[in-house]
């Protein structure tokens, strides 16, 4: 009977113990680990995760701060990978801090790095809806960006060759060396052209010293020519002078002949005057010297006439002047 109660007591106090280490165990996973640990979601859409398994590391600044629990391809799009990770609360989460894979290059095993702006935002602790954790922003790895310009120039690289086969093919290479060639004869060509050239400019150069010994003995033959030419203006102008000086002394006394004439216009006309009151039964004297008389007086006018033109005086009476058969 005490044997029995003995096993009793010991088959009890193990079911006691093992219940203690169950509750425990549950109580660790669910209510400690929730107490020490924050749950996020990151949606991986650009950044390649091979290597990354089911308890990879989550590292922040280089310090491991929590490690990967799941991940399920989303529904949105057949390149979106969702991947859950838990964080130590210590550890500092931002709006803006993005989620990098990072992989080495010796065991191939990738992990999650968060990265952390300058100037972080609030701390990240509300769930976006439809969402059971926060959710981390993707950012970009610099690996992936170099292996995305390497794969760049590869390609570049690749295109470069393909077209410099494609141009040096046999027809090309005859078509350069012909051109090459013909370069060279050109270059050829050229250097016998610049001797002559050398040469011309040689004459030109001494055409030129030629030039300008001429350019200085016209120049002085011009101020010759200048001073003999000023000596000639200075004679023009006293030759100017001395014709203005006689002009006004012939205008002096064709103003005297002017007046002599009117002297005798008057004593013409007073002569007639007095010889209409001689006697009246002389009428054949009186109309002879009448006529003679009117002669007299158109000589006159006429001398009169030549007298008040100086020119037609000089010069002869112009075409308007002459009389019919005159020339």
């Amino acid at each position: 009977m005490e044997a029995e109660s003995r096993y009793t007591f010991v088959g009890s106090a193990l079911l006691a113990l093992i219940a203690a280490l169950v509750i425990s165990v549950v109580w660790l996973k669910n209510v400690g680990g929730r107490n020490d640990f924050n749950r996020y979601t990151i949606y991986f859409e650009h950044q390649s995760l091979d290597g990354l398994e089911v308890g990879g590391e989550v590292s922040l600044r280089g310090i491991k701060v929590g490690r990967v629990e799941d991940y399920t391809m989303a529904g949105q799009g057949h390149n979106r990978v969702r991947v859950d990770v838990r964080v130590d609360r210590r550890a500092p989460v931002y709006t803006d801090t993005a989620a990098v894979v990072t992989r080495n290059f010796v065991t191939g095993i990738a992990a999650i790095a968060l990265v952390n702006p300058d100037k972080p935002g609030t701390a990240l602790t509300e769930a976006p809806p439809n969402e059971d954790y926060p959710v981390i922003a993707e950012g970009k790895s610099d690996l992936e960006e170099i292996t995305g310009r390497v794969n760049r120039v590869g390609e570049m690289a690749s295109t470069a060759l393909t077209n410099i086969n494609a141009l040096l093919n046999n027809e090309n290479r005859d078509a350069l060396m012909a051109t090459i060639k013909s370069l060279r004869d050109l270059s050829l060509a050229m250097q016998k052209r610049l001797q002559t050239l050398d040469g011309t400019l040689q004459q030109v150069g001494s055409a030129a010293g030629e030039v300008g010994g001429a350019a200085q003995r016209l120049a002085g033959s011009g101020e010759r020519v200048a001073a003999v030419a000023e000596r000639g203006i200075e004679r023009l102008d006293t030759t100017l002078a001395e014709t203005e000086k006689t002009m006004a002394e012939a205008r002096r006394a064709l103003e005297k002949v002017a007046a002599a004439t009117d002297a005798v216009q008057q004593q013409a006309v007073s002569t007639a005057r007095r010889l209409e009151h001689t006697a009246a039964g002389v009428d054949q004297q009186l109309d002879a010297a009448v006529s003679e008389l009117r002669l007299s007086t158109e000589a006159v006018a006429r001398a009169m006439d030549k007298l008040r033109e100086p020119k037609a005086a000089l010069l002869g009476p112009g075409k308007g002047q002459l009389g019919p058969g005159e020339k």
